[in-house]
């Protein structure tokens, strides 16, 4: 059982690995990803890629995987694992003014994921956020319904889209 005490231990703050940096950069500046799915590494001490997906990708390859994701706890078991992500949203305006992009910020933390993974990815989310210079837009997402992409659009675009 974890004390109050606990939860200001640095063990549950995780750093940022560098290569999550370059791949955010490279989505950002080079438009070579589409999107970036983070997770924690096995012993919980660093944030680390999981998945990048390209251009070509299809949205829902992403919400797919993010609905997919595990995380296994101390004993070893499996199950529904919180991620953290990015995505290059571009959506067109709705006035017809052209296309504009956003890039979103997603903590997807599963209402049915186990206790302990979204405790360490919760105090761990300021840490990759600080890392990520350029995020326009930030979610916190539960469900599956939290990542529709119709219902993410209009957060983003702050219903201005399409």
């Amino acid at each position: 059982m974890l004390t109050r005490a606990d939860h200001r231990n640095p063990v549950y703050r995780a750093t940022v690995n560098q290569e999550c940096i370059t791949a955010f950069n490279d989505l950002k500046l080079s438009k070579k990803y589409k999107y970036i799915i983070f997770k924690l590494s096995d012993d919980n001490k660093e944030i680390v890629i999981d998945k990048t997906g390209d251009a070509s990708e299809d949205y829902e390859v992403f919400r797919e995987s993010l609905i997919n994701a595990t995380t296994k706890s101390r004993s070893g078991q499996v199950g529904k694992g919180p991620r953290y992500a990015v995505y290059d949203f571009e959506y067109q305006l709705a006035s017809g003014e052209g296309v504009r992009n956003k890039i979103t910020f997603i903590a997807w933390s599963p209402d049915d994921a186990g206790v302990m993974p979204k405790m360490i990815y919760a105090s761990s989310k300021e840490a990759l956020k600080r890392a990520l210079t350029g995020i326009a837009t930030e979610l916190q997402a539960n469900d599956a319904d939290d990542i529709e992409f119709e219902s993410i659009k209009k957060t983003v675009s702050k219903g201005t889209a399409a």
